[in-house]
């Protein structure tokens, strides 16, 4: 079937399988027919106010009605901004200088934020209670009549990724990356309508797509699960267990939280057979513990930038790895092509590292409101001269394997030099990890006074970590300084926050 339009999977699937439950939390659910009619209602209401081709801000809790509200956006022909009250209010307003949107939709949860919002943006948008329009009445008509001027390169949302300079980029995705990426990685997990996944990322990353469309594909269930079991992992495990989920895609550190404090020893997942991961390297020793404890589970690792719309390559580990070794990141999906360039702007030889870029469907339509950045990263691809052809630098440093795999190096600016050497941090932090009680661990360089800072997790002790790195390292990549931390800061694609690691050293020193 050639679909146009994302909404043609719930379009398919409430017909199928109209009461089984689609989305569910811990005081809400949604059948597929009840998520339908919701579209629908916000959709009509949304059409009668006179959106069109607009970004909708979704400020809503975690919840199936935030879904119900996205695919409500994208039926009024318009494309949605997912925000959520945990953002830093800072980051929310620069959103909005972004956006300059004209409709919010909120929930009682977040209505007096949504208020304060208004008053701070001197009321420049209307915002609208979504127990209110998830109950308009249908207009199917007006809805056919979007439907009908649809194009597959329409946008459907824009969510919003940490940038360098402070100021958060709104990445734009259109139905045809959003069909493309879905089609490929339900093929690649094997998912089924028997898939009930359990849900980490947060609604406002690009990391959820993978459950939400894989459920509305095949009729799956998703639990987005309570944020504040990722705290205790017991429960967590115990969580996933009650509610029979034997599916997860989380970022690695949620992996590792639950690996690294032993929980295995009280308790273990019963149902799950496919455990996909991503975000940041896995720790072998930690990868190697999974794998021990759920020997018939099958172990995905997913690679890609939220500007090629969430994942690009993809790696089954049907072995145990040695801890000087790293897990591959594979293989592209099907339809998307890795061009290893290098500084130069050639194609890397054999076995040569060169800088990961993205070419194909899968990429996305470049940042909202922002072509400068925009033309920095999405680029000509320089080894076509003879047609205008879009790729994506990723930024991200790889070369291939004896087998013809994809691993995944460092990022580009993780590279430094120093004492006369260039160094990849990543390798000093894989040593790290090797450490029997090391659980993670990050680096940062300081480069006005030329030291490496090594941050960790894990029972061991800062004087006995030091001492084996070194005995495992060269003079020249010895951390000059090691320091323990009951947790790592993540960003909210779930990976290791080196800025705020940075920040958080220039305060102590």
């Amino acid at each position: 079937m050639n679909r146009i339009n994302v909404l043609s999977y719930l379009d398919d699937i409430y017909k199928k399988l109209p009461d089984k439950t689609a989305f569910s939390c811990e005081d809400e659910s949604l059948t597929f027919l009840q998520l339908y009619n919701k579209v629908n209602s916000i959709g009509s209401f949304l059409q009668n106010k006179g959106c069109y081709s607009k970004p909708i801000v979704v400020f809503m809790r975690k919840s199936p009605a935030m879904i119900a509200a996205f695919f409500g956006v994208i039926a009024a022909g318009c494309y949605y901004v997912p925000i959520d009250d945990e953002m830093p209010r800072h980051r929310i307003q620069l959103i909005f200088d972004t956006l300059k949107p004209e409709t919010i939709i909120c929930d009682s949860t977040t209505r007096v934020s949504a208020e304060k919002l208004k008053e701070e943006s001197n009321g420049c948008f209307d915002i609208e209670e979504y127990t209110i329009i998830s109950e308009y009445p249908h207009n199917p008509s007006a809805l056919s009549k979007i439907r009908d001027k649809a194009i597959d390169t329409d946008p459907i949302y824009i969510v919003f990724t940490s940038g360098s300079t402070g100021v958060p980029k709104g990445v734009a995705a259109c139905h045809r990356s959003v069909i493309d990426y879905v089609e490929n990685l339900t093929d690649v997990l094997n998912v089924t309508e028997d898939f009930i996944f359990g849900n980490q990322a947060p609604l406002y990353v690009d990391a959820c797509l993978k459950e939400i469309y894989s459920t509305l594909k095949y009729g799956a269930t998703t639990y987005l699960i309570p944020k504040q079991l990722f705290m205790f992992p017991v429960k967590l495990v115990e969580y996933l267990n009650e509610h029979k989920i034997n599916a997860i895609c989380w970022v690695v550190p949620a992996l590792t939280m639950i690996s690294g404090f032993n929980t295995f020893k009280s308790v273990i997942p019963q149902s799950l057979h496919t455990i996909a991961f991503g975000s940041e390297v896995f720790p072998i020793k930690q990868f190697n513990t999974w794998r021990k404890t759920l020997p018939d589970c099958r172990f995905i690792n997913l690679y890609g930038p939220t500007e090629a719309t969430g994942m690009s390559c993809y790696y089954e580990a049907t072995r145990e790895f040695q801890e000087d070794e790293s897990i591959p990141i594979g293989k592209p999906f099907k339809n998307t092509q890795i061009l290893l360039l290098t500084d130069d702007n050639k194609e890397a030889a054999p076995g040569e590292p060169g800088e990961i870029c993205i070419r194909g469907t899968a990429v996305t339509l470049g940042y909202y409101n922002d072509f400068e950045r925009t033309s920095t990263a999405f680029v000509q691809n320089p080894l076509n001269k003879l047609y205008p052809e879009i790729i994506y630098r990723t930024g991200d440093l790889g070369k291939y394997n004896s087998a013809g795999d994809l691993m995944f190096i460092s990022r580009k600016d993780y590279q430094i030099k120093h004492m006369g050497h260039r160094i990849e941090l990543g390798e000093i932090e894989m040593i790290a990890n090797k450490h029997e009680s090391v659980e993670c661990s990050c680096c940062i360089f300081d480069k006005e006074k030329s030291k490496i800072i090594l941050y960790y997790i894990g029972a061991g002790e800062e004087k006995e970590l030091s001492s084996y790195l070194k005995y495992s390292l060269p003079r020249y990549m010895i951390p000059s300084k090691i320091i323990k931390l009951e947790t790592l800061p993540l960003t909210p694609n779930g990976k290791i926050d080196r800025l705020a690691l940075k920040k958080m050293y220039s305060q102590e020193k």
